[in-house]
């Protein structure tokens, strides 16, 4: 993993670049030719799904085999291993839950650079450190195919509506074919530059819901133990200069909001273990790029104590029973 981050920023910039894209830029942006997906987990599956929805011959494959059953039955081709569906599409989808898997699933004995066809479209959706997806796209160039990183947001809920926000990053050129396969699992496709720009928008983006989940749980905590009523707390709240994503869509507090983990015992959802793991990505950016970010690094520390404490496997939204806990004690 450290040769990983050690040799990406002094490759990328010299060899990206001399990618020759006559192969892959001549892909029939209508054609319904077989898509391989790899990682079926919470957000995978869905996104699979929503390909097989929208009539793209789907061949997957996990590493948990069980995983893999629903979408079988859906009428996907299962395979062994991430080298098996590399030989198989030329138009490959990884969701996975870090920068390890990400790289042995690429370079790994049975990864998809094992058998990549040249002039493969490669779309890596996990979330990342960004020197990690340029150090893929180094791989990549050299075998002939075309590394993208193109992380989501939206959750659970989005992955399986469709309504996936992708921040993607990558050649220019290749933008448009990537569209055409992300506009089946999402709402909104932005291209945000070079390899590495969509991990980094992500990144910012994950670390600023961090700190605005914190803030709204301790506003509404603060409110109820001041005698507000919840609902009305919230909906004060929407209505106002402090109103976020947080406190009108994804509300922590249990019974304020219908269809939320919050509702669910903290179920489902986007685990506070991941948010730790994005939360360590921004840290590490931070300090590689001398950047301060003090309610970030905070942020980072409540999620890392939670997952000490039983959080982890709990969404990223249970922060509100954890301080509820916390003035227990």
């Amino acid at each position: 993993m450290a040769a990983v981050l050690r040799g990406s920023r002094y490759l990328v910039g010299s060899c990206i670049k001399h990618v020759d894209f006559t192969r892959v830029s001549t892909r029939s942006m209508a054609s319904k030719t077989q898509v391989g997906f790899i990682g079926l987990g919470n957000m995978g599956n869905p996104m699979a799904k929503n390909l097989l929805k929208h009539g793209y011959p789907v061949i997957a494959t996990d590493v948990f085999p069980e995983s893999c059953k629903e979408l079988q039955e859906l009428g996907a081709q299962i395979l062994d291993n991430p080298a098996e569906v590399a030989d198989k599409a030329d138009r490959i989808i990884t969701m996975l839950p870090s920068s390890p898997n990400v790289v042995d699933v690429y370079t790994g004995p049975n990864g998809i650079l094992k058998k990549v066809k040249k002039g493969s479209l490669l779309i890596d959706s996990s979330t990342i450190d960004p020197a990690v997806s340029k150090e893929m796209a180094v791989a990549a160039e050299k075998m002939g195919a075309v590394f993208m990183d193109a992380p989501v947001s939206g959750g659970v809920g989005a992955a399986s509506s469709g309504k996936l926000t992708f921040m993607v990053g990558g050649a220019e050129e290749e933008f448009k074919a990537a569209q055409e396969l992300l506009n089946c699992m999402g709402a909104n496709v932005v291209y945000c530059g070079q390899v590495g720009t969509g991990q980094a928008a992500k990144i910012c983006n994950n670390m600023l819901l961090a700190i605005g989940m914190i803030g709204t749980s301790e506003t509404m905590n603060l409110g109820i133990r001041l005698g507000l009523e919840p609902k009305l707390l919230a909906k004060i709240l929407n209505m106002s200069s402090g109103r976020c994503w947080s406190s009108d869509t994804y509300n922590p507090v249990p019974g304020v909001m219908e269809g939320v983990p919050s509702g669910n015992n903290y179920q489902g959802g986007f685990g506070t273990q991941l948010m730790a793991k994005d939360l360590g990505l921004a840290q590490n950016t931070a300090t590689n790029t001398k950047t301060p970010v003090p309610l970030g690094s905070l942020a980072h520390q409540i999620y890392r104590m939670m997952c000490a404490r039983g959080y982890a496997s709990k969404d990223f939204s249970s922060v509100f029973q954890f301080l509820r806990e916390e003035e227990g004690q």
